[in-house]
């Protein structure tokens, strides 16, 4: 963004337009001992020039390695038009419509984030977006043990295929509102949650279930005959879903006889970069019969008394706008920017290019598999079809192969063990559409001569088979 710093005559207009001598009298109800003259271990000013450099340095100790990580977070190849339009000062500084009237634009390009997130979920409705896929699941429950009003029990089947950073986060915002999260196992087999997993609720009194879609091993799961079980239960289904999956899968809104009743999840692979970790936004869509529960902003469209289209916010079910006994969530912070850069993405993309995206991550994926598995010391762990991520195992200690990949600058996959104990050696791998055949068999010949050099005749490092 560019900076448009202020002159000195700039600033002693403003300060004698307030009445102010000095910038220091705008602190002078700051008491004497409250104020620090100076911050130590805190450097002198640098030069422009100087500040690139460093900045420079800093960027490049990262480095730019390969990456075939995925769990929850996604290297999509992001068109340059969509930053620098979503960084202009329309955009960049103008984002929260609490003024609505004077906020057309931003209330404009909410609305066009629902319409589109609403048609790829199939779903009635969308809101203005959540904090992040995590805390949306959270919300997804809460909303969810509001909405049905038939069970008292407040039991949530949660997968454990569902990404374990949302297991613990909806843990951890649920579990003192007497709302309890089962956990249900999956098909060591097939890497999925069969319906014949659910037996032992049958009958029950069970609240919700929620179903990943595609999992966190990347595994397709059973959603139609999921869905119908929850609601011959009397349950509510929440889906957790890759957007970029739904491009390509059968929505949410179409699973089963009635479709998911609350959809959720991360829109980070719509436009947002990784950026270390962040910021990213999460979504929420749901049926209309829900809709008064749902968490955040929705922003509606009609006429003025011209005939003139205007924007404006429909709910507001947060605490800040409505009495707090009414309020749905306090956490429900809208991520105004990044959902402006995932409308442009999706704008110019279209449904076509969305899709485009996900059938070739899913062809490179394919690709990458085959090429690490022609190891005699790499199998497929789960038999069931995947979409842009699945699990391998090694038959040699995992350690041994993750160190010298990174060495090669490689980011060869998530190692699972410390989430899944009964999963060692095992290491989820993901390829997007940015992949090349060339980064393919990259990884693939640096992982053969790894494998070539523990298995010598002598090497102390011997095969784990099974």
């Amino acid at each position: 963004m560019p900076f448009i710093p202020h002159t000195e005559d700039d600033v002693r207009d403003m300060l004698a337009a307030i009445g102010a001598g000095s910038i220091e009298d705008l602190f002078n109800e700051i008491p004497s001992e409250l104020r620090v003259e100076s911050l130590a271990g805190v450097p002198t000013g640098m030069s422009e020039q100087q500040i690139s450099r460093l900045m420079m340095e800093r960027a490049e100790q990262d480095g730019r390695p390969l990456c075939f990580m995925g769990a929850g977070a996604y290297e999509h190849h992001i068109p340059a038009a969509v930053w620098e339009i979503t960084t202009r000062g329309e955009f960049y500084s103008a984002y929260t419509p609490y003024q609505a009237e004077a906020s057309q634009g931003t209330l404009q390009l909410i609305y066009e984030y629902q319409s589109m997130m609403a048609q790829l979920m199939a779903m009635d409705v969308s809101n203005a977006s959540l904090y992040d896929g995590a805390s949306a699941l959270a919300e997804a429950v809460l909303m969810a043990v509001r909405a049905n009003r038939k069970s008292k029990s407040g039991r949530v089947l949660v997968p454990r295929t569902v990404h374990p950073n949302y297991r613990s986060t909806a843990s951890t915002i649920v579990r003192s509102q007497g709302i309890e999260l089962v956990d249900v196992p999956y098909s060591p087999e097939g890497g999925h949650t069969p319906v014949d997993g659910l037996a032992p609720f049958e009958g029950e009194d069970i609240t919700a279930v929620v179903i990943p879609q595609p999992n966190f091993f990347g595994v397709l799961e059973e959603v139609d005959q999921l869905t119908d079980w929850a609601h011959a239960q009397g349950a509510l289904v929440i889906a957790v879903v890759n957007p970029v999956a739904m491009a390509l899968l059968t929505p949410p809104g179409q699973w089963g006889e009635r479709g998911a009743d609350i959809v959720c999840g991360e829109g980070q692979p719509l436009g947002v970069p990784l950026s270390s970790g962040g910021p990213y936004f999460g979504f929420m869509c749901c049926r209309k019969d829900y809709v008064r529960q749902m968490p955040g902003r929705i922003v509606g469209r009609t006429v003025d008394r011209d005939g003139k289209s205007g924007f404006t916010l429909t709910l507001q079910a947060r605490e800040q706008h409505i009495r707090r006994s009414k309020a749905t969530s306090n956490i429900c912070t809208n991520q105004g920017l990044l959902v402006t850069a995932a409308t442009i993405h999706m704008a110019l993309l279209g449904a076509e290019g969305l899709e485009r995206v996900a059938a070739n991550s899913h062809a490179n994926t394919r690709k990458l598999v085959d090429a690490l598995t022609a190891s005699d010391y790499v199998e497929t762990l789960f038999e069931r079809p995947f979409f842009h991520e699945t699990v391998l195992r090694f038959k040699l200690p995992l350690p041994g192969i993750l160190r010298p990949l990174a060495a090669h600058n490689l980011l060869p996959g998530y190692a699972l063990e410390d989430d899944y104990p009964e999963l060692a050696n095992t290491l989820l791998v993901c390829a997007t559409e940015t992949k090349t055949d060339d980064d393919i068999a990259l990884y693939a010949d640096h992982l053969a001569r790894i494998v070539e050099k523990q298995t010598k005749p002598g090497c102390p490092v011997q095969p784990k088979m099974g």
